[in-house]
């Protein structure tokens, strides 16, 4: 009975782990995600201005927009809140 060698760069492949700055994708990342919740705030304001002025007569588009609006602001609150409960428990961190 022949027994071969196994070695762990057959098993397990070789990746290069990306050469990005976490902190700029992190912010970046960050400021296109203000910008949706911006968009979404801004289409709510305009869904709802057009139905006022009679250019839209179906009242589900306006509301089906002001909820993804209420969802999308009430996450990005949420996450805002996570972050800054994070940062509090690092500060209370003793060195």
């Amino acid at each position: 009975m022949q027994v071969n060698n196994i070695s762990a760069s057959s098993v397990i492949p070789i990746v290069e782990p990306a050469q990005k700055d976490s902190a700029q994708s992190f912010g970046q990342l960050l400021l296109e995600q203000i910008e949706k919740v911006n968009e979404s705030q801004l289409k709510t304001g305009e869904v709802t201005k057009q139905f006022l002025s009679g250019n839209i007569q179906d009242i589900h588009q306006v509301l089906i927009a002001a909820q993804e609006s209420k969802i999308t602001l009430e996450l990005a609150v949420e996450i805002r809140n996570k972050v800054i409960e994070a940062y509090q428990e690092v500060s209370r961190m003793s060195v």
